[in-house]
């Protein structure tokens, strides 16, 4: 039997073991994004699609304002392949624009509102926009690097365009009158755009092949440059079922939409995937981990999904007996997650009334968002689940495309209609990721490292990029994490390489304490020894730093590349 079918077997069977109703393989319709959601859409016409500081909308209205939105783009002269960018939040006019963009054929480019100047201008650039939708709050940085863009059209919303009246009045009270535009002929309003579509005859409807591209989201730039990776209607449509199959959400279950519209977690997987199954969206614009117990007090819902971040913000929260139980699916993805903080959440569902586990899920942007998940009774450390249907992973000798034996470690691999069609204008990025192996098979190389035991389940152990190889010995950071972890003092840690002179490169670890431990020699002491007594040797933090808190991304990943800049700029200064 030749390799590829036995993995394909392989797969089939944990599939079958562990979800014994399901399927292992699915027929992907030729479908555009937005088809797939209408096709969804159309079954539960008067389910709430999306809620948004308390307006409730229908499927059924949200498809007429998504044909209202492609008919103004139109109006405006939008046309077919043409870069349209969001820079919003998670607001109505995101996901409307977004499902309108692939309605008319053209290729939707999303980018965080908060992103500098500098970085929306390299955003714009990279993609080819010509139009841009953007938060009032933003308008001003577009403004300034106008000159230097294609950009013909500002659409401009604010926060308050979809609020309900009182809520509205509030918001315009404590921001809204603070805001304003400036000056400049191509910004035109939300209302007035969707104006310009009420009297478009033309056709406006698009058909275009599952394979052609039609969005393009960034990396996170943790570790290097972020950049444009583009995705095609099979990859979302391809996502969202293969999700559904092993998740199976159920119409009208209720998922808070914190994860952002701009991370391919956000759109992919708490977006199109459970708006393609009837689920009510909870619109969150701006997540704020101290008033995360209101949510789910006003919402109660039944999906969480997020960053590990975003759950260490649940631990601090105080509910009462039962508050818990709406809760049956928690969701982490995005980045690691501690064995200790998994134990921690677990714990806490449980007291308060949730009989939900957290679920690791693994994915990158590249291979839109997700790839594994854990089952719901096998929740061991550092595995990271089965892969999803007509997914294919393999563990390959790093630097090469050998496959290793079950529980050695190499870099993770993935092929499947999910993986990515390439980076934008990165020609070499993109064949050094993507890469044809003896099988025939595209295979993505994540640039993370891992195993698979005899059964198939999936480990994940390390980041390839932030693997430090320290006098010729390879050391894990993220498993001294999870040592520094398990100290009573420490709440959080990370661990980059620093440059060392003859060692090449050595282990530094950064730490938050928790309350009542103050940074002092005692403290360090207690650390130093509690890890000399769990880490082996060669693999010991070589410093150790206190600080209040450690950078992150704007998705709220750890931000390691401003680590690294801090400690090259400290090496330049001495």
């Amino acid at each position: 039997m030749k390799q590829s079918k036995k993995k394909e077997i392989l797969n089939t069977n944990l599939i079958e073991k562990y979800y014994p109703n399901l399927h292992a393989h699915l027929d992907y319709p030729k479908e555009m994004i937005y088809e797939h959601f209408l096709n969804n859409a159309i079954l539960h016409p008067n389910y709430i699609a999306y809620e948004y500081f308390g307006r409730e909308v229908t499927y059924q209205r949200f498809v007429q304002q998504i044909a209202e939105c492609a008919k103004a783009l139109k109006g405006l002269g939008a046309m077919e392949n043409e870069v349209i960018t969001i820079c919003t939040p998670n607001m109505p006019e995101a996901i409307i624009m977004f499902y309108a963009i692939n309605m008319i054929g053209a290729i939707a480019n999303i980018i965080h509102p908060l992103s500098s100047e500098n970085e929306i201008l390299e955003f714009l650039k990279i993609s080819n926009s010509t139009r841009i939708i953007t938060i009032d709050i933003s308008v001003e940085k577009i403004v300034h690097i106008l000159p230097e863009t294609r950009l013909s059209d500002i659409i401009v919303c604010s926060a308050s365009d979809n609020m309900k009246f009182d809520k509205k009045f509030l918001y315009w009270l404590s921001k809204g009158r603070k805001m304003h535009l400036p000056a400049c002929d191509n910004i035109i309003m939300w209302n007035e755009f969707i104006a310009k579509g009420y009297d478009y005859q033309d056709e406006y409807v698009a058909k275009k092949n599952p394979q052609d591209p039609a969005v393009i989201l960034y990396s996170g730039g943790t570790s290097g440059k972020p950049k444009g990776i583009l995705l095609s209607n099979l990859n979302f449509n391809a996502l969202a079922m293969q999700a559904n199959e092993i998740v199976m959400p159920k119409p009208k279950e209720i998922i808070l939409c914190i994860m952002p519209i701009f991370h391919g977690f956000g759109l992919g997987v708490c977006l199109h995937t459970t708006l393609s199954v009837g689920m009510k969206c909870i619109l969150i614009p701006s997540f704020n981990h101290k008033k995360f117990k209101n949510l789910i007090k006003k919402y109660h819902p039944n999906f969480i999904v997020g960053v590990p971040t975003l759950f260490e913000g649940l631990l601090s929260s105080k509910f009462k007996e039962g508050e818990l139980a709406c809760i049956t699916n928690i969701i982490s993805g995005g980045d690691t997650l501690s064995p200790d903080l998994k134990r921690r959440i677990d714990a806490f569902l449980k007291k308060y009334g949730s009989k939900a586990q957290v679920r690791v899920g693994y994915g990158l942007t590249e291979s839109t968002a997700a790839t594994c998940l854990t089952t719901t009774t096998e929740l061991r450390e550092h595995c990271i689940g089965i892969p999803f249907p007509d997914m294919e992973c393999k563990i390959v000798k790093i630097g090469t495309h050998e496959e290793v034996k079950p529980n050695v470690d190499g870099e993770i691999c993935f092929s499947g209609p999910t993986v990515m069609l390439g980076y934008v204008n990165e020609t070499k990025e993109t064949m050094q990721t993507l890469r044809r192996h003896k099988d025939k098979k595209l295979w993505l190389h994540t640039g993370d490292i891992g195993y698979k035991d005899e059964e198939g389940m999936v480990f994940f152990q390390q980041r390839l990029k932030r693997m430090i190889i320290s006098s010729g010995y390879n050391i894990y950071p993220s498993y001294i994490e999870s040592v520094l972890d398990k100290h009573p003092a420490v709440n959080f840690s990370t661990v980059i390489g620093i440059p060392h002179p003859y060692k090449v490169e050595v282990a530094k670890a950064f730490i938050v304490l928790n309350d009542g431990y103050k940074p002092n020699n005692e403290t360090l002491d207690s650390i130093k020894e509690y890890c000399a007594k769990n880490i082996a040797k060669y693999s010991l933090p070589y410093e150790y730093e206190f600080r209040e808190s450690i950078p992150k991304t704007k998705i709220g990943k750890i931000a390691f590349s401003e680590l690294e800049m801090e400690e090259k700029k400290k090496k330049l200064d001495n």
